[in-house]
C-alpha cells in the first residue's frame, strides 16, 4: 500500500475514532471541512460525471472538468516495472492475512476487526484487444471495490466510485488501443475510522471487462415484473433498454424467448413462452426502451421451501439489426405474487409466510470480504438447516452473486443499501459522500438487483441519525423513498429504526414498519433498568394503533451475545439480561457465557424475542442480530477480533442459540439439544444449571441414570430449566416428549483427556477452477472417541496434493492468530481449515492434522 497525493476529497480531521462507541448511539452532524487552504488537487471533479446515468434530472449532471490529473503519476504508466509487485487472484481482500493490531490503542481497533483494511493500494493488469475488438464498446464492470475506487485506462483518468459496496460500470472504450496492450490501472483508498465492523479492502468482488457491439442491450437494461400470478397463469412484463453508440438512428429487433430452470439453474427445455418481436429506432447516442408482455400458462411459481419451492426462469434476448444478431442478454427471473398484509403479514402466492430471518454482514470469516460462491453458499445452508427463511442484508447492498444463490435457494430478502446518511456513526464513514451519491447509489443498487424474486422489499437505512431530526429527517427519508419507488414500484420500501417512535414524523414515510428491538422494548426489563442509551417499552402496539393499514416486522431483534462452549457461574435466574464482567462475561479471558440468556445493552435474549413475537401474532417476523459472527464490532470486548453475536460462530460452528431457534422455527423436526457440557472437575458437588432447548413440550432430565425431575414448557418460555442440579461427572441425558409421545432424546458425557483427532470435510469432491473450497472441520477427541468440550489443544496442519489451505479458524472472538497461520488452537474441542483448489490441477489433495498431545489424522480430496 503506497500513499499518495491522488485524492479523491478532503476529509475532515478527528481526534478520536471511537472505535467501541455502542452500537445505538445518536448518529451526529457531519464536521465542517475546511477547504480555504487545500494543498492538494482533488480528483472528485472527474470522478462524479460516472454517476450521470443514474441523475434523473439532466440539469443536475456533472461535467468532466478540462484536464487529466494523475496521467503522470508512475502507476498508471505502460512501461512502469510492477514485476516485484504480488499476484493476486480477484475478488481479492488485501487486509484478511493480517497481522490482527493489538492493544487499547490499536491503529484499528476491534470495531474494523483490527485488521490492516485501511490503506491505499493500486491493481494493474493489461489486455490486448484483437482486430475483432477494433469497433466494440468495452467497458470495465466493478461488483465492488473497497473504497473510493478510481480507474486510469492507458494514462486516462476514466472515472470512479466511492461508495465500496456499489456495483458500477466505466466505460473505457474512448481510451483503447488496438493491437497493442492496454493498461489498467485502478486506486482504491479505505479511509480509518470509516466503519463500524470490517469492510474488507480491494477488489473484494468479482471484475468483469465486458465487450459489445455499438448497439447493444444496456448495462442492467431490463426489467421483468409479473402480474396476475396463479397456478394457472401469469403475465410476465419485459422492458429491454437498447444502448446504440453510433451517431445515427438505428433500426433494431428485440426477441425475448423464456425457458424454464432446473434445480441448478441450468436450461433443460424448449422455450415455454415467445414474446411478439418489436421493432424500434433506436436513438443515435442514447438509449431507448421496448415493453412487451406475455401470459404463461401453468407457471412454476418461485417461493420459500419447504411449502413452496424456488422456481426460476430464464429470458433470453436478443438484439437484431436486420438478419444479423447484435447482442443477447440473459435475466433470471421468478414468476411470485407477493403481497403485504397488516394482519397477516407477508403473503407468498397465497401463502402466509413468517419471516424466520437473520441479518448478515459481508464477510466470510477466515476468508474476509473477497466473495466465494461456495463460503456463501454454506453459509446460507447453514441457516436453512435452523429454519431460517429470510435474510437481511445488514447494511449494504451485497454480491450479486449471493442474490443469485437467495434465489436458487428460496430465501425472502430485504435488501438494504445504506448505515448512514448525512449524519454520521464513524468520523470518515459513508456519510462524506452521501449528498453527491446517495441518489446514484441508490437508483444503481435497484436496477442491478430487482430482477431477483427473493427480493421483496428495499431498506433505504439503518439506525440513521435522521430518525433524531424530526421533519427535516423525514424529509430526506422521503426523498429516498420517492427515488426508490421510481426505480421500482413492485416493492415496498423501509428504513430500519431503533429511534424513532410511532408518532414521531420519520416513522409514517415508509411503507413497511421496520423496527430495531423497539418491538420488545429496548432497556426496559429489570435486569437493564440501570443502564444509559435508548430505553424503549414494547413498541409493537404503539406502532399497530398509530398505522394499522402498515406491516410491521422486526428488521433487528435480539442482539444475544455468546461464545461456543464457554460458560459461568452463576447463571442468570431471568430469561434475559445484559452481559457484564463477572455477569455472563469475563474480561480477562474476553468470553460470554454459552447459556444464551445474555445480550448487548440494547438487545434481549432470544427467549424473550421469541416469547413477544408471540404476543404479537400481527407481526410479520423477524430477523435476528445476527445469524453468524463477523469480523468487527466485538461486542462487548473490544479487544477481541469479531463479533459474539452470531447464532454460528466465526468458523461456521453452532451455538448453542442455533439449537434454540431450531427448536421453535422447525417444530416438525424431532430435537432435543442439552447445555452446558459436562466436563467440571472443580464443580463437583456445586449447583451447575443445566438448560435444554427442544421442540417437543416436556422433558424428562437424568444424571447417570437417576430422574432430576419432568418439566413441561410453561405458555411464552422456550427453553426447560432444571437450574439446582449438583454437578457430579458421568452422563447426563433428557428424553422429549410431545403430545404425550416420545419425541427426541440427547446426551453429553463427561469425557477423557484429548487423545486423537478427527477431521471431516463438508464436501470431498471439488472442482478445479482455483476458487472451490472444502471446509474441514478438526474434532479433539478422547480414547473412546467422544469430543472433548473444553480442549484447546494446539494444532499443526500440512497439506500434499494440488490444493492450498487458504485459511484456519477456530470460532473464538479473542483469537489474533493471523487466518493464514497453518498452526491453531482448537477452541472447545473443535478447529476448522480451508482448502482451495489449484486452478487446472486435479488430483488427491491430503490435508494432515497433528498435535504433541494426541495422535495424528488424515484427510483425503478429490480435486478433478
Amino acid at each position: 500500500m503506497t500513499p499518495d497525493a491522488l485524492i479523491y476529497d478532503i476529509r475532515p480531521v478527528f481526534n478520536s475514532d471511537e472505535d467501541d462507541k455502542a452500537a445505538d448511539a445518536e448518529p451526529t452532524a457531519a464536521a465542517h471541512i475546511d477547504t480555504s487552504d487545500i494543498k492538494h488537487r482533488v480528483l472528485k471533479p472527474w470522478i462524479l460525471p460516472t454517476a450521470n446515468d443514474f441523475i434523473a434530472d439532466t440539469a443536475l449532471h456533472h461535467l468532466r472538468p478540462e484536464g487529466n490529473p494523475g496521467s503522470n503519476f508512475a502507476f498508471v504508466q505502460p512501461d512502469f516495472d510492477d514485476s516485484n509487485w504480488q499476484s493476486i487472484t480477484v475478488p481479492h481482500d488485501w487486509a484478511i492475512t493480517g497481522p490482527f493490531y493489538t492493544g487499547d490503542n490499536a491503529v484499528v481497533g476491534g470495531g474494523m476487526g483490527r485488521l490492516p483494511s485501511p490503506g491505499v493500494a493500486w491493481y494493474r493488469r493489461s489486455f490486448t484487444l484483437n482486430a475483432a475488438d477494433r469497433d466494440k464498446a468495452v467497458y470495465l464492470d466493478i461488483d465492488g471495490a473497497m473504497s473510493y475506487a478510481m480507474v486510469w485506462i492507458n494514462g486516462h483518468l476514466a472515472g470512479g466510485w466511492p461508495y465500496g459496496y456499489a456495483s458500477w460500470r466505466l466505460d473505457l472504450t474512448p481510451y483503447l488501443l488496438s493491437d497493442q496492450p492496454n493498461q489498467l490501472a485502478v486506486r482504491l483508498d479505505n479511509p480509518p475510522a470509516s466503519s463500524r465492523w470490517y469492510p474488507g479492502g480491494g477488489l473484494y468482488r468479482n471484475v468483469w471487462l465486458t465487450k459489445t457491439n455499438k448497439q447493444h442491450i444496456a448495462h442492467w437494461g431490463t426489467t421483468i415484473t409479473t402480474t396476475d400470478v396463479s397456478a394457472h397463469q401469469a403475465t410476465v412484463h419485459i422492458r429491454t433498454e437498447i444502448n446504440n453508440r453510433s451517431a445515427d438512428n438505428v433500426a433494431m429487433t428485440v426477441k425475448t424467448e423464456i425457458y424454464p430452470l432446473d434445480e441448478a439453474g441450468a436450461v433443460t427445455a424448449q422455450p415455454v413462452a415467445r414474446l411478439k418481436d418489436i421493432t424500434v429506432d433506436a436513438r443515435a447516442s442514447g438509449k431507448t426502451a421496448v415493453i412487451g408482455k406475455i401470459i404463461i400458462n401453468n407457471p412454476k411459481l418461485w417461493g420459500p421451501p419447504p411449502q413452496q419451492q424456488p422456481n426460476r426462469y430464464l429470458a433470453l434476448t436478443t438484439l437484431w439489426q436486420g438478419e444479423n444478431l447484435a447482442d443477447q442478454y440473459e435475466t433470471r427471473f421468478g414468476i411470485r405474487d407477493i403481497r403485504f398484509d397488516a394482519k397477516a403479514g407477508v403473503i407468498v402466492n397465497g401463502q402466509p409466510v413468517h419471516l424466520q430471518g437473520v441479518n448478515q454482514h459481508h464477510d466470510l470469516g477466515a476468508l474476509g470480504a473477497a466473495f466465494n460462491l461456495r463460503a456463501a453458499k454454506r453459509q446460507l445452508l447453514l441457516l436453512r438447516e435452523m429454519g431460517v427463511n429470510a435474510i437481511r442484508m445488514a447494511h449494504n447492498p451485497p454480491a450479486p452473486e449471493l442474490l443469485d444463490l437467495t434465489d436458487e435457494m428460496g430465501f425472502l430478502v430485504i435488501n438494504e443499501i445504506f448505515d448512514s446518511w448525512r449524519r454520521k456513526k464513524t468520523p470518515l464513514d459513508f456519510h462524506l459522500i452521501f449528498p453527491d451519491w446517495s441518489e446514484a447509489d441508490l437508483r444503481a443498487f435497484i436496477r442491478r438487483d430487482r430482477n431477483h424474486p427473493s427480493v421483496i422489499a428495499w431498506s433505504i437505512g439503518n439506525e440513521v441519525g435522521e430518525q433524531y431530526t424530526a421533519e427535516e429527517g423525514a424529509a430526506e427519508a422521503r426523498r429516498l423513498h420517492n427515488i426508490t419507488q421510481q426505480e421500482d414500484p413492485t416493492r415496498p420500501t423501509a428504513a430500519a429504526m431503533n429511534y424513532a417512535k410511532a408518532g414521531m414524523p420519520f416513522a409514517g414515510v415508509m411503507d413497511i414498519i421496520s423496527l430495531n428491538y423497539q418491538g420488545e422494548g429496548i432497556r426496559d426489563a429489570p435486569a437493564y433498568a440501570h443502564l444509559q442509551g435508548i430505553r424503549t417499552a414494547p413498541a409493537y402496539a404503539s406502532f399497530k394503533q398509530q398505522y394499522p393499514d402498515k406491516l410491521i416486522l422486526s428488521s433487528e431483534n435480539a442482539a444475544a451475545v455468546s461464545s461456543r462452549g464457554e460458560y459461568f457461574f452463576p447463571v442468570n435466574r431471568q430469561n434475559s439480561a445484559p452481559v457484564a464482567d463477572g455477569a455472563g462475561g469475563d474480561p480477562t479471558q474476553l468470553q460470554v457465557s454459552g447459556y444464551e440468556l445474555y445480550s448487548a445493552e440494547f438487545g434481549s435474549s432470544a427467549d424473550k424475542v421469541l416469547a413477544s413475537m408471540a404476543q404479537h401474532p400481527y407481526v410479520a417476523g423477524g430477523f435476528i442480530w445476527s445469524g453468524w459472527d463477523y469480523l468487527g464490532e466485538p461486542t462487548p470486548y473490544y479487544q477481541a477480533r469479531s463479533s459474539y453475536f452470531g447464532v454460528i460462530d466465526l468458523a461456521g460452528f453452532k451455538k448453542n442459540r442455533f439449537y434454540l431457534y431450531q427448536s421453535q422455527w422447525r417444530p416438525e423436526l424431532p430435537m432435543a439439544h442439552i447445555l452446558p457440557h459436562w466436563n467440571w472437575p472443580d464443580r463437583v458437588g456445586l449447583t451447575t444449571p443445566v438448560h435444554v432447548f427442544t421442540s417437543g413440550d416436556e422433558a424428562e432430565l437424568f444424571l447417570n441414570g437417576v430422574s432430576l425431575g419432568r418439566q413441561k414448557k410453561l405458555p411464552g418460555t422456550v427453553r426447560l430449566r432444571w437450574d439446582d442440579v449438583i454437578y457430579q461427572p458421568g452422563k447426563l441425558s433428557v428424553k422429549t416428549y410431545k403430545g404425550g409421545m416420545p419425541w427426541a432424546m440427547s446426551t453429553v458425557e463427561t469425557t477423557g483427556q484429548a487423545a486423537a483427532l478427527s477431521l471431516s470435510a463438508d464436501r470431498s469432491r471439488l472442482q478445479s477452477d482455483g476458487s472451490d473450497l472444502s471446509f474441514i472441520t478438526v474434532e479433539v477427541l478422547d480414547s473412546a472417541g467422544r469430543t472433548v468440550p473444553n480442549a484447546n489443544t494446539l494444532l499443526s496442519f500440512y497439506i500434499s496434493g494440488p490444493g492450498k489451505i487458504v485459511a484456519t479458524d477456530n470460532g473464538d472472538a479473542s483469537s489474533l492468530v493471523s487466518f493464514s497461520a497453518t498452526q491453531r488452537q482448537a477452541f472447545n474441542g473443535l478447529a476448522l481449515v480451508i482448502v482451495k483448489t489449484l486452478k487446472g490441477q486435479s488430483g488427491t489433495i491430503t490435508l494432515q492434522a497433528h498435535s504433541s498431545e494426541t495422535s495424528s489424522a488424515s484427510i483425503t480430496l478429490n480435486s478433478h
